[in-house]
């Protein structure tokens, strides 16, 4: 897969979105997060531009960027190169990029957790194992749990990608009555 980025004129990325699947054979995805805000007096999920102005391309192995026809959109800056004056991402740009892809263009919103909270662990050798946190490293995205081991409990650290949350969810209080 070639991947490739553009920069564009914010606020136009739906627009140039649009004009670039018309002129190229290819998938773009413009960046997106899911966030946590306040409307209306509760907390709802919105999303967000990740990155603003920031457009990702990809393309078949055997499809390239045609910059020619990149060139006759309004509102595109420039495709993004690498020190070494590449246009198709590599290295850690292209891991990014096959992450937003993986997960659709969107990114969604990272869990919180706190101590004391009961979770399962979800992959790994001790998948479907219910404990408790005892601590929480929100830096390091991980979390400190103790696990049943040889007749013993031993605690071991857990990233967050690994885990879920085991509490029931508190349903949200309809405004019918």
């Amino acid at each position: 897969m070639n991947m490739y980025c553009l920069f564009c004129e914010t606020g136009k990325c739906e627009y140039i979105r649009r004009a670039v699947i018309d002129t190229q054979a290819c998938r773009v995805i413009s960046p997106k997060q899911m966030q946590h805000t306040w409307s209306g007096g509760r907390m709802v999920d919105r999303e967000r531009d990740l990155l603003p102005g920031y457009l990702f391309l990809y393309f078949e192995e055997e499809e390239k960027l045609n910059r020619i026809r990149l060139r006759q959109i309004p509102g595109i800056i420039r495709c993004l190169r690498d020190t070494s004056q590449q246009y198709e991402l590599t290295g850690v740009d292209a891991q990014f990029a096959l992450m937003l892809l993986k997960h659709g263009g969107t990114i969604g919103k990272t869990p919180v957790y706190r101590e004391g909270q009961r979770i399962r662990i979800s992959e790994g050798a001790f998948a479907g194992l219910q404990t408790k946190i005892l601590k929480v490293d929100h830096r390091a995205s991980r979390m400190q749990v103790e696990i049943p081991f040889a007749n013993q409990q031993v605690r071991t650290w857990l990233e967050y990608e690994i885990v879920e949350s085991d509490e029931p969810e508190i349903p949200e209080e309809s405004d019918s009555q």
